[in-house]
């Protein structure tokens, strides 16, 4: 009877196959124990004499394994060679080979015997590995850029059927075109062990961008998922197209600064060695990419350069500007003006940049300095000037003090609120402060003293009339004024409508008539001494001894004036 042919899927351990036409087929693992079944397991009859295995040898004759007759537990080995220390039956008839190798990949045939039956199932047995680990041998030490260069050996040995290679670059496969990618691939036998190790060989022509690149190799075998090696990368050597010149130094770059100009070039390996151009003098240096200016100054400003050794040409340039800032201001320090005087202040600067400048009085911020062509006491105080350019700031003061002898601008009086008291106020101007002094005893109320302008209050109950005198001094002088004050009594007497004030104004309109009348008075005597001087000369020239008509009206008018 005739089995049928099939192609089996893989197994561990156990064996695992498929029915097919003629020979099944059955996978085994690699030094492993190996079951070939036998019938698929559906092999004990009724009436069964016994079961044999049998092999077909390397030159194609038939060699015999071991019979199991159904009446004994044990089997009998009739096998001669490698296979008789190997091979054994299950409980299940299926034949068991330890230690399976690439030897055993051949067909075995399980012959069931019966009262009423023979029949023969045969299997072919293969014996599949997977590869160890892919490895990246024979690695490039740099890839020359836009240049093929064979980048390294991806090995997997040990494996059964071989083991099919992939390269990758970063994650994505590299497919040989030919020119820019060659893959070369080989596959070795092992001549004892029969197993296949696969080499591939990669030239690749990389770029600038490939420096960052990661190269991997992929293993692929029907017995599992892929292995892939672990990752490389490679340096990419490429020849210095441009040069830079970094200028290293905090900025703003201030007078005394020290200053770090470096020198950088895009090949690789990098140059290590450059010319500096030091303001028209070339300096070389070694093994360093790095010059230094200590202390700079304002002279140092310029163009600096900086270029290849083996060439002068591929350059860099980069401007370096110190910046400074001078200041002067006249006056500084304590500054001593009388008042009306004159003062001229004078600020000078020098910097690198335009220079922005602001004032400040007494901390408030100024929005242009005062005009001090006729000094005032409000003129007075501490005058801040703020220069800066960025990164530079200079402060400049001076106290301005405004002196003047002390005057009273002004004297006034005032009830108070509950009628019970006078409040006399004093009002002057001078500096240093003026000391007031009164001329009566009183409550000294409150006393402010702003811009040179100071003001004094005196609370005083007056019991008659009188005048108050205030008098203001510094070292400068002095000056007084006096004011008439009514006593509250006095006042509680009159009437209730008329008050000091008017008191006050009655009197100045009596001093006023009085003044008139005597100047009229005067007028009139004046023109009589005229007229009768011009009488006695008539008398002298022989002239009427008496005036005109209209002579003799304007007397009688002036002398009825004088008389009033």
């Amino acid at each position: 009877m005739q089995s049928l042919i099939c192609l089996f899927g893989a197994f561990i351990t156990a064996a695992v196959f498929q029915t097919g036409s003629c020979v099944d087929t059955v996978i085994g693992l690699y030094g492993e124990t190996i079951e070939v079944p036998c019938n698929n397991g559906i092999n004990k009859p009724d009436g069964l004499i016994f079961t044999k295995w049998k092999y077909v040898k390397d030159d194609g004759s038939p060699g015999d394994l071991l019979v199991k007759q159904a009446q004994k537990d044990d089997a009998t080995v009739s096998a001669t060679d490698g296979y008789k220390s190997r091979v054994s039956i299950a409980a299940n008839s299926s034949l068991l080979i330890t230690q399976g190798s690439l030897v055993d990949q051949r067909v075995f045939t399980c012959m069931v015997v019966s009262l009423t039956n023979l029949e023969e199932h045969s299997v072919e047995l293969k014996v599949y590995k997977k590869p160890s680990a892919p490895v990246i041998k024979n690695k490039a030490k740099g890839l020359e850029n836009s240049k093929l260069t064979q980048l390294g050996e991806c090995v997997a040995e040990s494996a059964n059927p071989a083991a099919n290679l992939i390269w990758m670059k970063n994650n994505q496969p590299l497919v040989d075109d030919g020119k820019t990618i060659i893959i070369t691939s080989a596959i070795t036998k092992d001549p004892v062990t029969g197993l296949s190790s696969t080499s591939s060989r990669l030239q690749y022509t990389a770029s600038k961008e490939d420096v960052e690149s990661q190269f991997t190799c992929t293993a692929k075998h029907v017995m599992g998922s892929d292995q892939v090696s672990a990752p490389e990368t490679f340096p990419i050597h490429y020849p210095t197209e441009k040069v830079s010149l970094q200028v290293v130094s905090q900025s703003p770059i201030r007078e005394g600064d020290d200053v770090t100009l470096k020198c950088q070039a895009d090949g690789n390996p990098p140059p290590t060695s450059f010319n500096f151009n030091i303001k028209g003098k070339k300096v070389t240096v070694m093994d360093k990419d790095v010059y230094t200016l200590t202390g700079v100054t304002r002279a140092d400003t310029g163009v600096y350069k900086c270029s290849l050794l083996d060439n002068d040409v591929m350059e860099s340039t980069q401007m370096v500007t110190v910046s400074f800032l001078d200041v002067s201001l006249t006056p500084t320090g304590k500054v001593l003006k009388k008042l009306g005087e004159k003062l001229e202040v004078l600020l000078e600067k020098n910097a690198s940049t335009e220079a922005k400048v602001t004032w400040k009085k007494d901390n408030h911020k100024l929005d242009k300095l005062p005009d001090f062509s006729n000094l005032t006491y409000s003129d007075a105080g501490l005058y801040v000037c703020d220069v800066s350019i960025e990164g530079i700031k200079h402060s400049l003061s001076f106290e301005l003090t405004v002196e003047g002898g002390p005057k009273i601008m002004r004297l006034t009086k005032h009830r108070s609120n509950d009628g019970k008291h006078k409040i006399l106020t004093c009002e002057a101007e001078g500096s240093p402060k003026p000391d007031v002094q009164w001329s009566v005893n009183g409550t000294n109320d409150e006393t402010t003293y702003v811009n040179g302008k100071a003001t004094y209050k005196l609370t005083v109950v007056p019991s008659k009339n009188l005048t108050v005198s205030c008098q203001v001094t510094n070292k400068l002088g002095h000056d007084m004024r006096d004011i008439s004050v009514f006593s509250l009594f006095e006042e509680h007497k009159s009437k209730p409508e008329k008050n000091e004030d008017g008191a006050e104004q009655a009197k100045v309109i009596v001093g006023v008539v009085v003044g008139l009348s005597l100047a009229a008075a005067l007028v009139g005597l004046i023109y009589w001494i005229c007229i009768k001087k011009t009488r006695q000369g008539s008398w002298k020239t022989g002239e009427k001894e008496t005036g005109t008509s209209e002579e003799s009206k304007k007397l009688e008018e002036n002398n009825h004036k004088a008389d009033v």
